[in-house]
């Protein structure tokens, strides 16, 4: 495993940074189909080869379908021990009821028995990529929300970190293995166009040498404001979600990965029963303190359906891309065939199914988010 992440660690870096680096990569934004199509024959490859597609699952045996799609988020941050719970932002999860006008209660009251107060994140339990997340910052909000949420479905709600620095961490361990590794780094940073007293927000979107490229992932969303002004000097963040699909820039930051950090990752995921392969989505304070394995919070916890995200650094090359997404699922299907040979079943093909459509009927009815 060792050798593993060297590799890993070694590829998909992104040339230096220059004042003619790429503002968006050439494959940054194509169609899903497209860019995933390798990734889906080789893990084809992979299950014949192992004999089990849904090998990948079994890496993380305490997570349901390993975490590869419709788990609960706070179901993996329950099973965080007590001594490393300290390191999770405060959260709570209730599901909507039948009565929209009773969610609000029991949202108040879930609320009170976690300590939590506004402003707070509120999120699907079951869903991805930042769909359905929400920054929250009065009742009056977070009724809004939950009308919007669709019923009898679980909703979590978590303390706002207000610490502006995001990063995923992407965290491999073998079993067996006295140490994992951070196999990738990502440096997380939202959008912002700055106004000039004149521009409306519509112009400063489409003006802008990034956001201009894929203005489809903020108009829709912002309809309601393009026609303000922002005055001169002012900042206006386009989104709130860190995530790539929903128009957030990511970068690698393999940089950053030291010592400290890796020793006090492991001993967050040693806190989690048999988990393996995943992420770790957080926020903090300073670069330098994170280097330090310091200043930070855990937001998220994500098992094999995952991604080391750092491929999306505008810089990387597309063939670095795909080796480091090889790499990661070799990865998976490897340490899956290790803990089957230790006595854990894989998620069968129709319930992982199962889980993934419920997961996507979900998402396409979830609030629009932040």
């Amino acid at each position: 495993m060792k050798d593993l992440a060297a590799s890993l660690l070694s590829r998909a870096r992104p040339r230096s940074e220059t004042a003619g680096a790429p503002i968006v990569s050439f494959f940054e934004f194509w169609p899903a189909w497209l860019f995933y199509a390798p990734i889906v024959v080789h893990c084809f490859a992979l299950g014949l080869r192992h004999g089990a597609f849904t090998l990948p699952t079994a890496a993380n045996p305490r997570i349901a379908a390993g975490g590869l799609c419709g788990e609960s988020k706070t179901s993996i941050l329950d099973q965080v021990a007590p001594r490393a719970r300290h390191w999770l932002a405060p959260y709570a999860r209730f599901p909507t009821g039948a009565d929209p006008a009773r969610d609000l209660e029991a949202a108040a009251r879930a609320l009170d028995a976690a300590g939590l107060f506004y402003p707070i994140v509120a999120k699907p339990d079951i869903g991805c990529n930042g769909t359905g997340v929400r920054l929250i910052r009065s009742e009056a909000e977070l009724a809004r929300y939950l009308r919007e949420f669709p019923r009898a479905t679980p909703v979590m709600l978590q303390s706002f970190v207000a610490d502006e620095g995001e990063a995923g961490l992407f965290y491999i361990r073998k079993p067996g293995e006295p140490r994992g590794r951070i196999s990738s780094v990502t440096l997380k940073s939202s959008p912002v166009v700055i106004g000039d007293g004149r521009s409306t927000l519509r112009d400063l979107i489409l003006a802008d040498p990034r956001t201009g490229r894929v203005p489809h992932l903020f108009l829709p969303r912002l309809a309601p404001r393009l026609h303000e002004v922002p005055a001169s000097g002012e900042t206006v963040r386009l989104v709130f979600v860190g995530n790539h699909c929903k128009g957030s820039t990511f970068r690698d930051g393999h940089e950053h990965v030291t010592e400290e950090l890796t020793a006090q990752i492991e001993a967050i995921a040693r806190a989690i029963p048999e988990f393996h392969f995943g992420r770790f989505d957080l926020r903090f304070r300073s670069l330098a303190e994170l280097r330090r394995g310091r200043g930070f919070t855990i937001i998220e916890i994500n098992g094999v359906g995952s991604e080391a995200t750092h491929i999306w650094d505008p810089r990387t090359r597309l063939a670095d891309a795909y080796a480091s997404q090889f790499a990661h699922y070799r990865a998976a299907f490897e340490i899956g065939r290790q803990m089957r040979a230790a006595g854990h079943r894989p998620s069968g093909f129709f319930a992982t199914l199962r889980l993934w459509r419920l997961q996507k009927r979900l998402m396409a009815a979830y609030p629009m988010h932040d």
